[in-house]
């Protein structure tokens, strides 16, 4: 028993080094010192002793089980999107990367916390059963969120398909609370929608393009990039680019799709820790083939978020596009993902993205130029638009009847840069 003890010291010892103690090497900001490192690794390994020794249920004191209940604990009281995972739970992580999984389509964050809907992704269960940003989820399955972390929530949101999950939700702006029952089913992922030339009824005798990005994967720069070529083929002039309820995604996704709009080699995005060596800069490629310089707009609300936030942020600050909407979610940290020898892993928030103006986006958005605002109504249909088809004939009606000011703000913007770059070019070619 005292060899088992101690080689769980030994075991633990070198993984609260791992974990804890690069802060020794590689920080110089804590006010820990080296020795109480140890004094405090010294009082979890007698805690891990006493329950091996003494603790009434035999099943529950294993080395494993009481160590992943440690790392759980100890992550989960960091910040909401740091977590240790499982070999299970890093396998499904690594999913989200992809084109498609199983789940509710559902993105969730802890927001004053709360578990809280960011965004439901388009074409999902989530999606069709009308489930919108900002939603409360107060119970999965009849188990209260109060004190569940984000990790755990997710393990239970994603499964198999074909399974019902029951979430009861708090909506905010109606002060209502219902159950919403939600099979699961394979989410695949469209990333670029709606790409056309607004109608001329909206743009005038301009031809202002439109796309939208619901979030960010692999193939997202790419498949924006065929629908501008196709835009400009139909004579675009302008560009209307919809991030409203974008989660997010892929960091370098977001980075390619600025690499579209950018000078190759610009600096988008950086990343700052608590040291000065641990600044990373993010750069538009090197050799990416800018488009004509033509005016752009950038529509952001509240459900903008990570990704979203990234692209709006590099867009606004160097000048390429107007902001039109509200302030961005705000969910701008770093989870660096760190495999574990067994196949578990940290997911450990380790930085925060800046704006290439040295703006933070953690906790506080991206700010528009141009402040617009949707009513409870105006954004349910703006969701209600994006069911492709699926609306009942009181639903279409309910859509017709509402308008959109952010998207209407955008295309006043563009007309006054266009006819303001018309009437500058025909001022320089009159003869003085």
């Amino acid at each position: 028993m005292k060899r088992n003890v101690l080689y769980g010291f030994l075991g633990l010892l070198v993984l609260f080094n791992l974990v804890l103690g690069v802060k020794v090497l590689t920080l110089n900001a804590s006010a820990d010192s080296e020795d109480a490192g140890y004094e405090n690794l010294t009082v979890f390994t007698r805690a891990l002793q006493l329950i091996r020794q003494d603790y009434v249920d035999a099943n529950k004191i294993g080395y494993k089980d009481l160590t992943y209940s440690a790392l759980r604990g100890m992550l989960g009281s960091l910040d909401p999107h740091s977590q240790f995972m499982e070999p299970t739970d890093f396998r499904e992580m690594q999913d989200e990367t992809r084109s498609e999984f199983g789940g509710l389509g559902i993105v969730v964050s802890t927001k004053d916390g709360v578990l809280t809907v960011v965004s439901p992704m388009e074409d999902s269960p989530g999606f069709r059963a009308g489930i919108s940003p900002g939603d409360q989820i107060l119970r999965i399955n009849g188990t209260t969120t109060e004190k569940m972390s984000l990790q755990d929530a997710i393990n239970i949101l994603r499964g198999d398909p074909g399974q019902k999950v029951v979430l009861t939700i708090f909506r905010p702006s109606s002060k209502e609370t219902r159950d919403f029952v939600l099979q699961r089913e394979i989410i695949k992922v469209a990333s670029v929608k709606d790409a056309k030339i607004l109608d001329p009824s909206a743009a005038g005798n301009f031809k202002i393009g439109y796309a939208r990005i619901t979030q960010f994967n692999e193939p997202t720069a790419q498949e924006l990039d065929q629908r501008l070529k196709e835009l400009q083929a139909q004579g675009m002039q302008a560009l209307i680019m919809d991030l409203r309820y974008n989660p997010g995604g892929l960091l370098m996704s977001a980075v390619d799709v600025c690499g579209l709009f950018l000078p190759a080699k610009t600096m988008v995005v950086y990343t700052q820790g608590r040291d000065a060596s641990q600044r990373r800069e993010y750069y538009t490629a090197k050799n990416a083939k800018q488009r004509p310089n033509f005016p752009m707009a950038v529509l952001v609300n509240s459900g903008s978020a990570s990704g979203a936030e990234i692209l709006a942020g590099a867009l606004k600050d160097l000048n390429r596009a107007i902001l039109v909407g509200d302030t961005t979610f705000g969910k701008g940290s770093v989870q660096s993902v760190i495999q574990l020898p067994d196949g578990s892993a940290l997911r450990l928030t380790t930085a925060k993205y800046y704006t290439p103006s040295k703006q933070v986006i953690h906790e506080k958005g991206v700010t528009p130029n141009i402040k617009a605002s949707l009513t409870a109504d105006q954004e349910r249909a703006l969701l209600l638009r994006h069911r492709d088809g699926l609306l009942s004939p009181d639903e279409q009606r309910f859509v017709n009847d509402q308008k959109d000011p952010q998207l209407d703000r955008a295309v006043d913007a563009l007309k006054g840069v266009m006819i303001y770059n018309q009437n500058d070019k025909q001022s320089q070619a009159t003869p003085q």
